[in-house]
């Protein structure tokens, strides 16, 4: 393993949301001074140059050119987190998964050799097609033939502290609901992956300079979603009622809620990918890249409950 240096210069595009936040707060524990995020998401910038005041945090389109590819350009690292994961506008996902990532990539081979790591997901391999599945299967095609020789890390649904939507959105309906309706029996098996685990997996690459490779990230414990929101329920003491209702209804009120809400913190594909029966691979990647599993109680119980990030709530 290298030598680490506390003193890379590591620039994270798309670094305000969930995966974002997280890894700069472990990045900034460790002793990291040199980080600089770009997102388009002015109020979760200002939530994390609050959370994190010696981090450089710019606001950019990263699906346009930009001062900002100069930052990329000059990098010693490079981690790509821009994603669009929700919405109804398949070119929103296309400018930020596909378009973002071309520039992302031009930028990188003017540089001196950034070493980047490239967060893809685990829907590349899903069974459900919809607009963030296709999308992300063509950035990680864009990424595999640039000839930038680099990790790409596969990971399934992910929740920890920051999480606006999955997880963490599901916890904050449940406080204000009296019942919290599960679609169908629930049995929709997961395999959620915990961000802080996965941000371990991302520094381990950059700490190892681990090369070319595809390393499907997928939660160890495989949980039936109602079995997820029992537990959320008991972690964060919510005193709802968990009520079953007939999926096509879910599926009706899902979409009557997108006839109102332009950005909908759950859609009808999302519900469908959700019951599409995807199993993905397990590697022992915490074997892999020498990192902690944690235990999926325990990661529930750190998410809401941490005294400094636990409370921190991003905007949808």
């Amino acid at each position: 393993m290298n030598a680490i240096n506390l003193n890379s210069r590591i620039v994270i595009p798309g670094g305000a949301g969930l995966v974002g936040q997280n890894l700069v707060a472990r990045l900034r524990a460790k002793g990291y001074t040199d980080i600089t995020v770009f997102d388009k998401h002015k109020a979760n910038l200002a939530i994390l140059k609050q959370v994190q005041p010696d981090v450089r945090v710019e606001y950019a389109d990263l699906a346009e050119p930009g001062d900002w590819q100069k930052s990329v350009t000059e990098a010693d690292v490079v981690v790509m987190l821009q994603a669009q994961i929700g919405g109804n506008d398949y070119q929103d996902f296309v400018r930020n998964n596909v378009d973002a990532t071309r520039l992302i990539l031009d930028a990188i081979k003017l540089g001196n050799s950034p070493y980047l790591v490239h967060v893809s997901s685990s829907v590349v391999e899903s069974v459900a097609d919809d607009f963030y599945t296709r999308s992300k299967i063509e950035q990680e095609r864009i990424v595999l033939e640039s000839g930038i020789a680099c990790p790409v890390l596969r990971p399934t649904l992910m929740f920890g502290w920051f999480d606006r939507k999955h997880l963490g959105w599901l916890s904050r309906f449940m406080k204000r609901v009296p019942v919290f309706p599960i679609p169908g029996d629930g049995r929709y098996m997961r395999q959620p992956l915990y961000v802080g685990d996965f941000c371990n997996v991302i520094m381990s690459c950059i700490e190892g300079r681990r090369g070319a490779g595809i390393y499907n990230i997928s939660g160890h414990e495989k949980i039936d979603y109602v079995d997820i929101i029992r537990q959320i329920k008991k972690s964060t003491g919510t005193k709802t009622i968990i009520t079953h209702i007939p999926y096509r209804l879910f599926y009706l009120l899902i979409w009557l809620w997108s006839l109102f809400d332009k950005n909908p913190p759950f859609t009808t594909q999302q519900l469908e990918a959700l019951s599409a029966k995807d199993e993905f691979e397990v590697i022992d990647w915490p074997g892999i890249f020498n990192v902690t599993c944690t235990p999926f109680a325990e990661a529930i119980n750190e998410t809401f409950n941490d005294p400094v990030y636990g409370k921190v709530i991003l905007e949808f």
